[in-house]
Formats: C-alpha cells, sequence, structure tokens
C-alpha cells in the first residue's frame, strides 16, 4: 500500500500565459465540446428559427430555414468551444480550484477537506480522444459534486490519485 502511495506524481503542465498558476484543458476537449455545442446550436436555436421561418413563409422558405439551422449551429459552436478554451483548473495544497469563463466568471475551489470521494468517468467519445471527466462529490447538500470534463485522462488520473492522496493526509477530511 505504501508503494501506491511513494510512487511519483509526474511534473504540471506549463502554465497558461492568461493566468500563470492554473492549467488549461486540451484543444481536443474543445474541439469535443463545439461539435456538442454546433448539434445543440442547430436543435435549439435552428430548429425554433427554422420552424418560424417555415411557418411565417418568410422568402426561400426551406433555403432560409437551413440557413437558419446553420447559423444555430455555427453560435452553438462557437460558444461551446470558447467556454471550453476558457477553463482553467488548479491543484495545489488547499485543493482543487476551477475556472470557468464565457460571459460570466465562475471560479469554484474545493478544499480538500470538503471532498468526500472522487469518479473518473470517461464515454466512448472521451474514450477515442483521450479524455476524462473528473467528479469531485463534496459535502453538504447544495452542489454536491464538481464536474470537470474535457481533462486529458493522465491529468484526470493524476489529479484523482493527488487529491486522494491529499485527502488521505488530511486529518480534518470528513
Amino acid at each position: 500500500m505504501s508503494d501506491l502511495l511513494d510512487t511519483p506524481v509526474p511534473p504540471p503542465l506549463p502554465p497558461s500565459p492568461a493566468a500563470p498558476d492554473w492549467q488549461p484543458l486540451p484543444l481536443r476537449s474543445a474541439s469535443l465540446a463545439a461539435f456538442g455545442g454546433a448539434i445543440a446550436g442547430a436543435l435549439l436555436i435552428g430548429g425554433a428559427f427554422g420552424a418560424l421561418w417555415v411557418v411565417f413563409d418568410l422568402p426561400g422558405r426551406w433555403w432560409g430555414a437551413a440557413g437558419v439551422v446553420l447559423l444555430g449551429a455555427l453560435i452553438g459552436a462557437a460558444l461551446a468551444f470558447r467556454r471550453q478554451r476558457r477553463t482553467y483548473w488548479r491543484l495545489d495544497a488547499q485543493g482543487l480550484g476551477l475556472r470557468r469563463d464565457l460571459l460570466w466568471q465562475n471560479e469554484t475551489r474545493v478544499p480538500t477537506s470538503r471532498v468526500q470521494h472522487l469518479d473518473l468517468r470517461r464515454g466512448p467519445i472521451e474514450r477515442s480522444a483521450g479524455l476524462s471527466t473528473l467528479v469531485v462529490h463534496t459535502a453538504g447538500s447544495r452542489f454536491s459534486a464538481v464536474t470537470l470534463s474535457g481533462l486529458d485522462s493522465a491529468d484526470a488520473e493524476r489529479l484523482r490519485d493527488t487529491l486522494a492522496h491529499q485527502l488521505d493526509q488530511d486529518d480534518d477530511a470528513l
């Protein structure tokens, strides 16, 4: 058991120029997010406005509706790509920090003492891209889990192992 705790932790990724101590998510996670955003944008934005285009018989009825669906897909892809590229994480002695921003900035701090357990999730698309989702279950009832999707699989495993090791070493952990 002590051999597992003594294994060396890989060095951290190089810091982001925008935030020196925060680590960005890999570019391939933003590409996957853009694909999902394109589908959501085409269905939600494009579907709604495309249907209105057809119902109100606007010029170029079907071509206009198809153009609106394409525009919705482009908007959804751009927003999802940008949000994923503007997501950063940081692990230090106090715990895990997440910083997300698109229009509004959101910074979440998970102290090690509040961590209950950790999960790694890998769907089939994430596995094919070498990505993982880290789920940090915390003590409390409101927002009791913090999810960080789009992590490189090696980083996700390292984060999980390091947080678990810090949790084992912390006397205040629940």
